[in-house]
């Protein structure tokens, strides 16, 4: 049945709400204020997108740009023009943070394809045995063929391409999530934007590869520019894509790249930024909100591989960086070394306890930063944050929802907002980076 809807807005995610029949439905691809003949007996909403007649197209409508957006899922805005997401990206920060003070105007990306310096592929088999690699579905584990992905990097999608076609050669079968058997189950590749170095992840379900030696010599081959090669083992029955187990293939096993003239090792599962042209404008941001003074003592929590905290060192007194993951703080230690930071400090542990033993014993910190996974930080972490006292706290995340909900508490225990600052990291899809600047009442509040 085809009814005729109007889009009254659009939810966190992109999608066009509308009203049917008494009930609010969300549709993808659809802009506030067009109208549009929709089939609703199909409930896939990929299908919903590619059968929706447009009566009354929106001036921020453009024509996706990329072959796959009507079946893929990855990206959900390619349908909005640059300022059509601007628009979103910007109301989507006002609306979960604007009751704390009014978002900045949002720094919108440079290069809007091509930006992204990990790429993940996944291989299948499909019903006439052919080989394919791609993106997962929207919502499923059915693989869509992507040669060309439009927002990974262009090396990336050429070497993953690659792959897929030397396959059948080796009698390398795609791993079946059903059946547990088979061989290849995703190809991962970083790129170091700056340094050019490329790795490229072979995760497999099982430890045994066949040819191994050969299989790599010919990548290489046909790929000179690939200057590490690893086997990550997963045979776990799990959607995270990598395993616990590596083993080094070609190469040192990492890559490096540089960031705001420091230089930093990326391994296969190190947390990186995505987007390594607007990483560099997010952290300026928020470096220049810290307003670090030369007897600062600055904590970096949740500090991965010590990006923030080793350009803040620069700055400081003193940098604190704490951080759970063995292997992050292992690269954190290496990086400080390899930029001669000598006044940085890395402790592997959960942040908010370390944060209560230093309030315990009368530790001084004046600034804190805080880019915590997209669920948030904790409220055992905040409370340890209160009882630590900083004069400024910088808030990084990709996830404005559960940054609200941390600021309310913060809010509530004497912080205030001073500066929210959005940063467009992810175009072509609903995500956006927010950083919030804020400062304790009577601290001599910098703005």
């Amino acid at each position: 049945m085809k009814d005729i809807v109007k889009c009254i807005g659009f939810d966190e995610k992109g999608r066009g709400r509308v009203m049917l029949r008494g009930r609010e439905t969300l549709i993808p691809g659809l802009i506030p204020g067009e109208v549009a003949q929709i089939d609703f007996s199909s409930r896939k909403s990929r299908e919903l997108l590619r059968e929706m007649d447009l009566k009354t197209p929106s001036p921020l409508r453009q024509k996706a740009p990329c072959p796959y957006y009507e079946m893929c899922g990855g990206c959900q805005l390619l349908h909005l023009s640059p300022q059509g997401q601007a628009a979103f990206k910007q109301e989507k920060v006002n609306l979960a943070l604007g009751r704390f003070k009014e978002a900045l105007p949002i720094v919108m990306a440079g290069e809007p394809y091509h930006y992204r310096n990990k790429s993940v592929a996944t291989f299948q088999k499909d019903r006439r045995g052919k080989f394919k690699s791609g993106i997962y579905e929207e919502n499923t584990h059915r693989v869509v063929e992507v040669e060309d992905c439009l927002i990974q990097d262009t090396k990336a999608n050429a070497i993953i391409k690659t792959i897929g076609s030397l396959l059948a050669g080796f009698k390398l079968e795609p791993y079946d999530e059903d059946r547990k058997k088979g061989f290849l189950r995703h190809v991962l590749v970083r790129t170091g934007y700056h340094t050019g170095e490329i790795m490229v992840v072979l995760v497999t379900g099982t430890l045994i590869f066949p040819s191994k030696n050969n299989f790599v010599k010919e990548l290489r081959r046909i790929h000179p520019e690939i200057t590490t090669i690893l086997q990550n083992v997963n045979d776990h029955d799990t959607s995270m894509v990598l395993g616990k187990r590596e083993i080094v293939l070609f190469g040192s096993g990492a890559i490096e790249d540089t960031l705001l003239g420091r230089r930093f090792k990326i391994s296969a599962g190190s947390f990186y930024q995505v987007n390594p042209a607007q990483t560099e404008l997010l952290y300026k941001i928020a470096l220049e909100m810290a307003a670090i003074e030369s007897r600062d003592i600055v904590l970096d929590a949740y500090c991965g591989t010590g990006t923030i905290g080793i350009l803040a060192a620069r700055d400081a007194e003193a940098v604190i960086g704490v951080e759970t993951s063995a292997s992050a703080v292992k690269d954190a230690i290496s990086n400080a070394k390899a930029n001669q930071v000598k006044n940085i400090w890395f402790h592997q542990a959960d942040a908010s306890e370390l944060m209560a033993a230093m309030a315990r014993d009368n530790q001084r910190i004046d600034v804190v930063f805080l880019d915590p996974p997209r669920t948030g930080s904790t409220v055992k972490f905040l409370e340890a944050l209160i009882k630590l006292s900083p004069k400024r706290v910088v808030y990084i995340s990709c996830e404005p929802q559960t940054q609200a909900r941390d600021i309310t508490y913060l809010d509530k225990k004497g912080y205030k907002v001073q500066k929210i600052q959005p940063v467009d990291m992810f175009p072509g899809t609903y995500h956006v980076e927010a950083i919030i600047l804020m400062t304790r009442s009577g601290s001599g509040d910098k703005k």
